[in-house]
């Protein structure tokens, strides 16, 4: 049995967020002492391993709530729901990112921070010898194996989404162009 401030330490939390995931029913303790204080089980120390790891991925803690209590497939749903809305929040930060630059309008700044665009990537896959039926594979590949990462990837570049479809169409080979 662990008590309260045993079971937080445990985890690098504090007492206070113990009880508050009990006000909220996140993380009930197992029982009371005799002297009436929160006694927690082994099951309970599990339960919160896995509520810290889905903080970790910075799922609220509602959705944890869902996903510790979900019998079916909810979890995978929840899940993926949240990597999505990370990839969108990547995709401001470097939109932000890319407008910063431009308000610096220095190249000496712009080369410290080290910003991969698509003219950058390129100018890398040429210099390690790709010629453009080379960087044609290379897409094909990427697109054949994991489709919406090649398009996430392409739009890191701040590829325009029309200039994206255009590439994964080249890829798949189903461009008239070719």
């Amino acid at each position: 049995m662990f008590t309260v401030g045993r079971l937080a330490r445990s985890c690098g939390l504090s007492r206070s967020t113990l009880l508050y995931y009990d006000t909220i029913g996140l993380l009930r303790p197992s029982g009371r002492s005799v002297s009436n204080y929160r006694t927690y089980t082994a099951m309970d120390a599990e339960r919160l391993k896995q509520i810290c790891t889905y903080r970790e991925a910075g799922l609220p803690l509602k959705d944890i709530a869902e996903l510790l209590d979900a019998a079916d497939d909810k979890p995978v749903g929840i899940l993926e729901k949240h990597l999505e809305a990370l990839g969108g929040e990547i995709a401001r930060y470097r939109e932000q990112q890319r407008v910063v630059v431009k308000l610096l309008q220095s190249r000496t700044r712009f080369d410290a921070v080290r910003v991969m665009d698509k003219e950058r990537w390129v100018a890398l896959l040429k210099a390690t010898g790709l010629d453009e039926s080379d960087m044609l594979r290379w897409h094909a590949e990427f697109e054949q194996m994991a489709p919406e990462a090649h398009r996430e990837f392409l739009a890191s570049l701040g590829i325009q989404p029309e200039e994206i479809e255009s590439i994964r169409a080249r890829s798949r080979g189903d461009d008239p162009e070719d």
